[in-house]
């Protein structure tokens, strides 16, 4: 319960994190600097989109091969036939 009351609050100490996370795709994008802030952020956007879909696509064919019966087992949990 303290948990969610600290983080009604706003009491996480998760901002320098995030910045940092988020900075990550500016860099990719424009390591140099050259590109215009609105042109950017639009570019870091798509950056962070497609790594997000990236690690969506691993995290469900990660959960897929899981689901995959082994060899020799009927149920999928192993052991004896």
């Amino acid at each position: 319960m303290a948990a969610y009351a600290l983080h009604a609050q706003g009491g996480t100490a998760t901002s320098a994190g995030t910045a940092a996370f988020l900075a990550r795709f500016e860099k990719q994008v424009d390591p140099d600097g050259v590109l215009a802030l609105n042109e950017r952020a639009r570019r870091a956007a798509f950056a962070r989109k497609s790594y997000m879909a990236a690690l969506a696509l691993k995290a469900s064919r990660a959960k897929t091969r899981a689901k995959i019966p082994t060899s020799g087992s009927r149920n999928g949990v192993g052991g004896q036939p």
